[in-house]
């Protein structure tokens, strides 16, 4: 059986990772509008990603005898200033996921469920690869500026992005 106080805060990051899809599809959108194509389907391919994300969690709840509790999803922003406030903004709430699973990982410590600090291993090393992929994106939008052709370039790249579900063969 599930401890308590793991199932609740379990069911608020499986919210997160939730608001975290949806976030990120309102980027996508942001970038279709702005015919970035390859920039929407960067942020697309992220939706997937942390949707995934919040099905591991779910799924998790369940097998522990657990209940998933689905609460109601805020709304996302929906403007940013320009493509590199977009990543900031991205980089900003990669930040805050890390924090929410390192507290995570804190309370599976603490109340001694060895196996959900097992389960939270894989975020904390996903974390690591989330927040990397996204100061490179930053790094090379801060060295183009406001080069459209080098933003061209970088939007060709974007679009070879493909959704790989890594929960699917994660422990």
């Amino acid at each position: 059986m599930i401890n308590p106080k793991i199932e609740q805060a379990l069911n608020k990051q499986l919210n997160e990772e939730f608001f975290s899809s949806y976030l990120y599809l309102s980027m996508s959108a942001n970038f279709e509008k702005l015919n970035l194509a390859g920039f929407a389907n960067w942020m697309k391919v992220q939706s997937q990603e942390e949707y995934s994300h919040a099905m591991k969690f779910y799924n998790y709840l369940i097998q522990k005898g657990g209940t998933a509790v689905l609460e109601q999803i805020n709304k996302p922003d929906t403007k940013w200033e320009n493509t590199l406030a977009m990543f900031e903004a991205t980089y900003a709430h990669e930040q805050h996921i890390t924090e929410c699973i390192n507290n995570l990982v804190d309370l599976a410590l603490e109340v001694k469920d060895h196996a959900t600090n097992s389960f939270l291993a894989w975020y904390v090393n996903e974390q690591v690869e989330e927040e990397a992929n996204v100061t490179k994106l930053i790094e090379e939008l801060k060295m183009v500026g406001e080069n459209k052709t080098g933003l061209f370039m970088m939007d060709r790249e974007l679009a070879q992005r493909v959704f790989v579900d890594a929960t699917a063969t994660a422990k």
